[in-house]
């Protein structure tokens, strides 16, 4: 159950002139689009790239502007920090802050509320460069988790505490947001971060497990429940946001921010708040060539107990990235022995790849970073967008994309679509 699209460029100091490529490959069809230099052209000094996503589920055709524009707007915020100089991880986090205060996503303002009828949000941040990592769990009363997650790091960074005491990476519940609150992060009342969209949810989800409770006890009754789950709150609920960044340097980093599933449990924490489940940025060392970046979304459950995002990482350390994410989708998760009793895996991914490249030229010496993106999800449809900072004017788009066809984006595109014709579960044609 794989639909994946993927994309190809250079990104550099000097202005780009667009070729586009078509490559093949045995499980499934896609576009790739390939930027090189224009010899002619005069340095530009800005580089950068930002990729985002919406979350991996249902995306209502009523909203789809909504996502689109959210995701536009993410990547702008992004790209606006990567001119100012900012560093990956910097432009990853202004890139979440703008999909959490979207009220039409399930992150910060507008998450789905718990069985309590609570909000408690997940986040995660990972830089690249220092392999810092940050993460906050099942948090309440803070309008911007991903801030706390990026605080976390930082303060990560700076070393030891004192009396030698190791700063925290992942910080949970009430401890979390003091925590936060200690660290200059203002509180904003869990009531307030409730919309209309996300209390009129609750209301309807808890009018059905009402109903479920009614119905018959025993085997008929637990069939029932799972089917009233993914019909009213399955895939539709799993738009966990997420982003990858490259700055001009080449660092990566990756964040994701979630509400968590609708009705879940009070204190349960997704894959949006695990290491090497919700997100992994890596740079390229003398073990890795290619730098990575990944973020995740889907069913937490499934990608914590997989590690997704860790094993899409090292996939792309294979020279075809597309055919190395196909296989890892395929064998680390839909396919994977661990989650061989679930009726349906339910998740998505972005990745971004990137290399420095070298070309010899007459008179110079062209450097450039090689910029790969590829997405894959086995959910109806996942909302992304991206953006390099070379892009003075947003484009956006919406594709519906019809059994095994192509995709070719364009330099900045926001969309929402669903994968290819899927197979039945565990198999790929």
């Amino acid at each position: 159950m794989i639909g994946l699209t993927n994309y190809a460029g250079v990104m550099e100091s000097l202005m780009n002139s667009a070729e586009e490529k078509q490559p093949s490959s045995p499980l499934t069809n896609s576009w790739a689009k390939k930027q090189e230099s224009s010899k002619s052209q005069k340095p530009n000094g800005v580089g950068g790239f930002v990729l985002v996503h919406a979350g991996a589920g249902y995306h209502s055709e009523s909203k789809a502007k909504e996502y689109k524009h959210v995701c536009k707007r993410a990547c702008q915020r992004a790209v606006d920090q990567l001119k100012a100089g900012a560093l990956a991880v910097e432009a990853v986090a202004a890139a979440l802050v703008e999909l959490e205060d979207s009220p039409f996503t399930n992150a910060g303002m507008g998450s789905n509320l718990n069985l309590s009828g609570e909000i408690e949000c997940d986040a995660s941040i990972m830089d690249g460069k220092s392999l810092h990592f940050g993460a906050v769990g099942a948090l309440s009363g803070i309008r911007n988790p991903v801030m706390v997650a990026n605080r976390l790091l930082s303060e990560a960074q700076k070393g030891k505490l004192s009396a030698g005491r190791i700063p925290p990476c992942f910080l949970v519940g009430r401890g979390a947001h003091d925590w936060a609150v200690s660290h200059g992060i203002p509180p904003c009342p869990s009531d307030k971060m409730a919309t209309k969209f996300s209390l009129s949810a609750y209301k309807r989800n808890k009018r059905k497990m009402e109903l479920a409770e009614k119905m018959d006890t025993g085997h008929n009754q637990t069939k029932k429940r799972r089917q009233s789950s993914e019909n009213g709150n399955g895939s539709g609920c799993l738009d966990t946001v997420g982003a990858v960044v490259v700055d001009l340097e080449g660092n990566v980093a990756a964040a994701v921010s979630s509400g968590g599933l609708a009705m879940k449990h009070p204190g349960r924490v997704g894959q949006a708040a695990h290491y090497g489940c919700g997100c992994w940025a890596e740079n390229a060392c003398h073990m890795n060539s290619y730098s990575t970046a990944v973020s995740t979304s889907g069913c937490g459950e499934h990608l914590i107990r997989t590690m997704l995002a860790r094993e899409c990482s090292a996939a792309m350390q294979s020279e075809d990235a597309h055919q190395a994410l196909l296989e890892a989708m395929q064998n680390k998760f839909i396919s994977s022995p661990i989650l061989a009793s679930e009726d349906r895996v339910l998740g998505g991914v972005i990745v971004l790849r990137c290399c420095r490249c070298v070309e010899a030229q007459p008179s110079q010496n062209f450097q450039g970073i090689l910029v790969e993106f590829l997405w894959s999800h086995t959910t109806e449809s996942m909302c992304v967008g991206y953006m390099s900072a070379q892009d003075s004017k947003a484009k956006d788009s919406e594709h519906k994309v019809p059994v095994c066809n192509s995709v070719l984006f364009a330099l900045l595109c926001s969309i929402c679509s669903p994968p290819p014709a899927l197979p039945p579960p565990h198999t790929l044609t």
